[in-house]
């Protein structure tokens, strides 16, 4: 869930994008495409999906919206590659009929009609011998809004930083990579996550059963990775359609509905790396995850790898924050509040240990475009000391940044995402 920073938008929409100049790779994702679903102009938006959740989050809607990439010159190699992709996985089935295309929209999750939780791109596709036959996938690739790059560019650099080798371990599958996502919304960081990270095993807790519809109905997830409260698949089998988007990725996402505190303290797993982006229909991040005595935090350091573990929060500022300059200083004072200061070092605090001097480190970046604030928390770094110290992993994140940019594949730039307000969590 995020807020729009208030500023002018036309002025400046391209100065924190480097990815097309980058590596001559357009990011579907731009913050220069955000007019297509960004603004409220209804005539050019339909919904698709409306619920009244009983779990807090009042009338939850997605909207379709019109979107210009990628362009109709392309959709024949996408009809080509699910065509491809259904010879190998239904392999001796006689092969007639087509796929084809028949478009992308921005799909956006909505509580209360007016809190914006999620927008994620879908392709819609059916088989010319089963016109009826129409399918969801979403774009994995295409992460729409600046908080969850940040989020994602911030988890993995720090990771890397740390006693983990990610490129060893995760990426080309060889290891597992253990990671958990508190809040689902349309699920785009957990299926970014699996389909760029090979080795990647994501466990995703979602409260209300509602959104996990939306996400699944309206906004192209895979229905796979649905759990029972017993731990198994709630579809045995994947049908042959869901095989032929996802075989290969949808294995490795699970999908449960459930408290984030039962869960965890239910839960014996040890995680990699969590991401916690989890706000109500009111736009609150519910107290008990982020208490500094609540048994969501005691629990959740118990189930974060001790070596490595890297936890990652989305916050709001308390404060909307205007931003002038495309690289603020290193250490500049973000315009947090009193809530989000006391959320950063509730968690500092419950899960690296006070009195060690090798436990970790904790940070914050700010995010552009939108008035949010990533914090990452750190375990397997020696605590900085000074501000000498603080420049060291600074510049290791940095130079890591840039590596996971190249290893994974990345459409956008991690390294913007860094260097925007970097500021220790004392």
């Amino acid at each position: 869930m995020f807020k729009l920073v208030r500023f002018k938008q036309k002025s400046s929409l391209r100065r924190f994008s480097t990815a097309i100049n980058r590596r001559h790779v357009e990011d579907e994702g731009d913050w220069f495409y955000s007019s297509e679903w960004w603004t409220g102009d209804s005539s050019n938006s339909r919904t698709v999906f409306r619920e009244t959740s009983h779990s807090g989050n009042g009338v939850v809607s997605v909207l379709a919206h019109p979107c210009s990439k990628p362009d109709i010159f392309y959709w024949a190699r996408t009809e080509k590659w699910l065509q491809q992709r259904y010879a190998e996985i239904r392999t001796g089935l006689k092969q007639d009929g087509k796929f084809r295309v028949s478009g992308y929209e921005w799909r956006t999750l909505h509580f209360n009609d007016y809190t914006r939780e999620s927008t994620v791109k879908i392709l819609a596709a059916y088989r010319e011998e089963e016109p009826g036959s129409l399918c969801f996938m979403q774009q994995a690739h295409c992460l729409a809004v600046p908080y969850v790059k940040s989020m994602v560019s911030a988890g993995l650099a720090t990771i890397s930083s740390s006693n983990y080798d990610l490129v060893k371990n995760a990426i080309d599958g060889k290891q597992t990579m253990n990671i958990l996502c508190i809040g689902h919304g349309g699920g785009s960081i957990p299926l970014f996550l699996a389909s760029k990270i090979r080795g990647a095993v994501v466990h995703i807790v979602e409260l209300d059963p509602i959104v996990i519809s939306a996400s699944i109905q309206a906004m192209g997830f895979p229905a796979f990775s649905v759990m029972t409260p017993s731990g198994k698949r709630a579809c045995p089998k994947p049908s042959p359609i869901d095989e032929v988007l996802w075989k290969g990725t949808h294995e490795r996402l699970l999908l449960f509905n459930s408290d984030a505190e039962k869960f965890i303290l239910e839960s014996t797993n040890v995680y990699d790396i969590i991401f916690i982006d989890a706000y109500d229909g009111e736009d609150i991040f519910p107290h008990k995850l982020w208490e500094p005595c609540s048994p969501f935090l005691q629990a959740l350091g118990n189930r974060l790898h001790p070596g490595h573990g890297t936890v990652v929060v989305n916050l709001h500022a308390d404060v909307d924050l205007v931003v002038d300059t495309p690289n603020p200083p290193i250490f500049s004072f973000l315009p947090m509040g009193k809530h989000v200061s006391q959320v950063c070092h509730a968690y500092k605090d419950a899960l690296l240990e006070p009195d060690s001097s090798t436990n970790g480190f904790a940070y914050t970046v700010s995010v552009p475009w939108v008035c949010n604030t990533s914090l990452v928390v750190c375990r397997g770094f020696d605590r900085p000391e000074d501000s000498s110290a603080w420049s060291m992993v600074f510049n290791s994140l940095m130079s890591k940044a840039l590596l996971v940019e190249k290893l994974v594949d990345m459409p956008f730039s991690c390294l913007q995402y860094i260097k925007r307000g970097f500021t220790p969590v004392d």
